[in-house]
């Protein structure tokens, strides 16, 4: 099972997000957050927190291995809400880059999601979120670049 294994442990994250994640002329945010994984299941599944203090709110990610589809499913949700989002699914590549896509709503705009890891290392890893609507092209509107603490 190709999965997350890499993303235990603490993490510091830089984050880099639209403000408004269907403009790309609303001009990015930065902000820094902390984030710890662990894992679960024999490595099937994980739960990650992520701290964002300046932003006045943690988010959790759960993952699960589904083994007979051998897809991952991640479930997101923030301190603000209490609410897991739909997940989005997908797998690894051979490659090592993980995509994963789900349906959701923002701001009243139903939106296809991708999610993508990328440039997994011992000390660093890169996620991006990106969506897309009524067919059209990718839009990142999220990226965090992770390095591992200590």
């Amino acid at each position: 099972m190709s999965g997350f294994d890499f993303l235990a442990g603490e993490w510091d994250v830089v984050n880099r997000r639209l403000r408004d994640f269907l403009d790309p002329r609303s001009g990015w945010q930065r902000f820094d957050a902390t984030s710890r994984c662990w894992s679960l299941f024999d490595g099937a599944a994980n739960v990650d927190e992520m701290d964002c203090p300046d932003q006045g709110f943690k988010g959790l990610t759960l993952r699960l291995f589904d083994r007979e589809t051998e897809e991952w499913s991640l479930h997101w949700s923030t301190s603000r809400s209490g609410r897991l989002d739909e997940p989005v699914r997908g797998r690894f590549g051979a490659d090592g880059t993980g995509e994963f896509h789900g349906e959701d709503t923002y701001a009243g705009t139903g939106v296809r999601v991708r999610y993508r890891w990328s440039g997994i290392g011992d000390r660093t890893a890169r996620w991006e979120q990106a969506f897309a609507v009524d067919g059209g092209d990718w839009l990142v509107n999220w990226v965090m670049d992770f390095t591992r603490r200590g």
